[in-house]
């Protein structure tokens, strides 16, 4: 295919050179026949020729030779040089014709000319060392024939931005290499919109929950819009609807940008989605499931009747089947009210399951976050990122916004604690009904708030009640997994990371910890554990402690305190589970998740931190953390205990596991005698030399498919412009991992995986077919995991026996 300029339904997803990832990802859901917004793809191609046949290619190579990437100044002069060439260039007339025809073509029928979208889309073949997601350009709103022509060069400058000349520098990435297409859709200027999920998020039911909200859909994605939700049975029948109050909508703007304005009156509390659009969504989102076969979470829109499928991506957050919902022990359960009906409050959407009750902790923002004490509830309008310490020590989370893909929803899931949010119904709302300091009850599975302490039910005869849903809740409850453990060959470990899960953990009865992540336990290595003076301060002028940096503390006379507070959190997790396996991961933080930190003002700032100074390449550099963490598994070891591992994060070369393994030994700790050694695979480099890497010597290799697939991809899955090009099931991660099992089992190697792809039953199957070791899933996911581990097993040894009863000779009737 060599067009400069092709509609989408002409690419799919094997054309990711010609289209890019964006396009391709279009024209594969073009293809199948989803309501995919219209859009066309001035190719990869196009590009090349444009800048052989400018001669702007040689000018680029002029104004990068010699460059230094770290010199900030010289790099923000050659990039300005760059662009400006790019935006004084003039493209072909050709190719200028062909992409005002196919503009034309788009805006049929719209005066004025068609509101598009102008998004640079990345070839993945080109750049596949690195994500450069989010580092090229997206315009959004443009229109007119002569804006268009115009934005495409500016998509093309914009592999020339600062930080991705640096990048390319870094990775030692061939400028001359390097393809960009530009991707030209139809915006959809949105009567109303939402998500649907085709199956329930949390328990994996059949049920189809549609959010919708009125105006544009920033606001439902965001959670600063309370969403109606309604639950759908497979036929796209409401089986409950709950009608939110909308003050504020998202719309197009006169001036062609995104507004905020408020919601007349008369449609504030008005249901927004009605039956017959449930049933177009419904039938939609199943088909969608049945193409990825997984369940689906879809964000979606509507303008002037018309349904468009904007993006979809994968459910990762579905427990185990027929698990009921978690229940919470903090405390002595409480007692009914005389009349036996405890007074109701407040109800809301149910966004994560089980029952806990606590004090009310009402939050402004972040500089309140001390306000909250262990079992609190946090109430609040909208929690953000930096809320979550907090939400660490609450025991449930109430909010007056959001729906079910909000920050809240999700956290809250993550962490097992119940939660409701979007309580706003008129002038009643969670952060006006509910009083700072009082006892409530709150259910998150009913989305129903109540006064005092209400016991909660028990469970039927017969049935597998949940584990205490608050981290830290009483040892006696019981197991959230099934009654009778199956047993498999390919033993299935749980991912854990912080100690206070340890007995929700447990109670799935796990074949180990698969990854035991020792961010969140730094993040509690605070001010007050070193008994420093708080330097933390909130608006009201109260001092909260502040969490330390560990290079601070080492460098300023705290070395020993932090050894021990790392050896005695990783014991709350090892002893438990010994004799069964726990792999530590060495610490993996981006600079700019410790800037807050005391002594964090000196992390270096990076244009891209996840691409950055983390993982093992700052450990073996900043030598003394890395020391620090191997002399806290050494204590470990001293005391006994000899189910310890230490994995490395974001290995990339041989020498990283020589240096690793060197600086284990100045702290008294021998890799393979002491305790097991092994790496995560989680850069595409890892998976191609993986055999030069086992020659340094492992015990063990782990996907760590969240980061792998972002690498080989180039997606950021955080970001919603590319979130849906995010997919594991990609041939090319397929492909990588595939490799990496063959080549550990001819060398003896035990392989793993603890990415969000671990708590994925269709991506375990594939894993369990390759012949991987082990399976590290999330604890909600683990007993669904089991389960599919189990089934894959039972019939590979059943397609072998068929096969070999095949391939005996027949001794049935003779012929003739």
């Amino acid at each position: 295919m060599s067009k400069q300029v092709v509609w989408v339904h002409e690419v799919g997803r094997a054309d990711i050179a010609v289209a890019g990832g964006k396009g391709a990802n279009l024209g594969e859901m073009v293809q199948v026949g989803f309501p995919v917004p219209p859009a066309f793809v001035v190719t990869a191609q196009a590009y090349a020729d444009f800048v052989n046949s400018s001669g702007l290619r040689k000018q680029v190579e002029e104004s990068l030779k010699g460059l230094n990437p770290d010199d900030n100044r010289a790099l923000h002069e050659a990039s300005e040089r760059i662009r400006k060439l790019f935006t004084q260039a003039k493209l072909p007339d050709d190719l200028a014709k062909q992409i005002r025809d196919a503009y034309a073509s788009l805006s049929k029928g719209t005066e004025g000319g068609a509101f598009v979208a102008v998004r640079s889309s990345a070839t993945a073949e080109d750049l596949p060392e690195a994500s450069f997601a989010g580092q090229q350009d997206t315009f959004l709103n443009v229109r007119g024939q002569e804006d268009v022509p115009k934005k495409v060069l500016q998509c093309w400058s914009s592999l020339f931005t600062p930080r991705a000349i640096f990048y390319r520098a870094k990775q030692r990435f061939d400028t001359d290499k390097v393809n960009i297409a530009v991707v030209v859709q139809k915006m959809v200027n949105a009567d109303k919109a939402g998500v649907m999920f085709t199956r329930h998020p949390t328990t994996g039911a059949e049920q189809l929950i549609v959010e919708g909200a009125l105006g544009l859909g920033e606001g439902v994605v965001s959670g600063t819009v309370s969403p109606d939700n309604y639950v759908c049975n497979p036929q796209g029948e409401a089986m409950q609807v709950t009608v939110a109050t909308q003050e504020n909508m998202y719309v197009r703007g006169p001036d062609g940008k995104t507004a905020v304005v408020k919601v007349p009156a008369a449609q504030r509390d008005a249901r927004v989605v009605t039956d017959a659009e449930l049933k177009q969504l419904v039938k939609v989102g199943k088909l969608i499931e049945k193409h990825y076969g997984t369940p689906q979470d879809i964000e979606w829109a509507i303008e002037k009747g018309e349904l468009y499928v904007l993006q979809t991506r994968p459910i990762t957050t579905i427990r185990g089947n027929g698990l009921s919902a978690p229940v919470a022990t903090q405390g002595t359960q409480g007692k009914q009210a005389p009349s036996g009906e405890p007074k109701l409050l407040l109800k809301g959407l149910g966004a994560a399951p089980g029952i806990a009750s606590g004090k009310v902790a009402m939050l402004k923002d972040a500089t309140e976050l001390a306000k909250v004490h262990e079992g609190d509830v946090l109430v609040t309008q909208m929690t953000m990122p930096d809320m979550v310490p907090a939400m660490k020590r609450a025991s449930a989370i109430v909010t007056d916004e959001g729906g079910m893909t909000c920050h809240a929803a999700i956290v809250a899931r993550e962490l097992g604690i119940p939660c409701i949010v979007g309580t706003k119904r008129g002038e009643h709302r969670a952060t006006s009904t509910l009083k700072e300091g009082t006892l409530i009850t709150v259910d998150g599975e009913k989305g129903t708030v109540h006064e005092g302490k209400v016991e909660a039910a028990k469970p039927k005869a017969g049935s597998a009640p949940a584990a205490a849903s608050k981290p830290g809740a009483a040892p006696s409850a019981a197991p959230i997994g099934p009654a009778a453990k199956t047993l498999t060959a390919t033993q299935v470990k749980v991912n854990i990371s912080m100690p206070e899960a340890i007995d929700r953990a447990l109670s799935v009865d796990p074949d180990g910890v698969g990854l035991l992540r020792i961010e969140h336990i730094v993040l509690a290595f605070d001010e007050d554990a070193l008994k420093l003076p708080r330097s933390g301060k909130t608006d009201a002028g109260d001092a909260y402690p502040r969490p330390v940096h560990p290079a601070w503390a080492i460098t300023n006379g705290h070395r020993e305190a932090y050894v021990q507070f790392l050896t005695d959190n990783f014991r709350k997790i090892v002893a438990p589970m010994d004799p069964r396996i726990v792999w530590i991961r060495t610490l993996d933080f981006p600079t700019d998740e410790m800037r807050k930190a005391r002594g964090g003002e000196d992390e270096p700032h990076e244009h891209n931190p996840m691409l950055g100074w983390r993982g093992v390449r700052r450990g073996i550099e900043q030598e003394e953390l890395l020391l620090a963490e191997f002399e806290a598994v050494k204590r470990l070891v001293d005391a006994g205990h000899r189910n310890v591992g230490v994995m490395l994060p974001l290995v990339q070369h041989p020498r990283e596991i020589r240096r690793s393994k060197e600086l284990a030994s100045q702290a008294g700790l021998r890799p393979h005698i002491d305790c097991q050694w092994g790496i995560m695979v989680e850069i595409p480099a890892a998976a191609i030399i993986i055999d030069e890497l086992l020659k340094e010597g492992l015990d063990f290799v782990s996907f760590g498919t969240n980061d792998l697939t972002q690498y080989t991809l180039a997606v950021d899955r955080n970001s919603q412009n590319v979130a849906h090009l995010y997919d594991e099931f990609h041939p090319a991660v397929a492909r990588l991992i595939e490799h990496t099992i063959q080549e550990c089992r001819k060398a003896g190697v035990e392989t793993s995986i603890c990415g969000q792809a671990g708590s994925n039953p269709k991506f375990v199957e594939k894993l369990v077919r390759w012949g991987i070791t082990s399976v590290s899933a999330n604890i909600d996911a683990l007993p669904r995991v089991r389960e599919t581990v189990a089934r894959t097993e039972q019939k590979l040894v059943l397609d072998a026996a068929r096969d070999w009863r095949a391939a005996q000779p027949s001794h049935g009737h003779p012929h003739g």
